[in-house]
């Protein structure tokens, strides 16, 4: 994890190259605080992919604990029924 003073934001180049080496997002401080997270794009995509797996499993959870389920011989049976396999 890289931390750096705002100051450092100025050079655009740096900031670039540390998100690029590190392949994690640098933490911006003022005042010795926390204020800002600069990340490289093909990480922030990777962290939304995530979460969205996330999200879809807590789902399934959810759905399996509410017994909105479906059998897999059943799901079978709609599946080719709809789809003419």
């Amino acid at each position: 994890m890289q931390i750096v003073p705002m100051r450092v934001l100025k050079n655009t180049v740096e900031i670039e190259r540390l998100c690029a080496e590190s392949n994690e997002p640098v933490f911006v401080t003022k005042n010795g605080y926390g204020r800002l997270v600069v990340m490289d794009i093909d990480y922030y995509e990777r962290i939304l992919q995530k979460i969205d797996e996330a999200n879809l499993v807590n789902k399934g959870i959810s759905d399996f604990e509410t017994g909105n389920v479906v059998k897999g011989k059943e799901s079978l049976r709609k599946l080719r029924e709809n789809h003419g396999i």
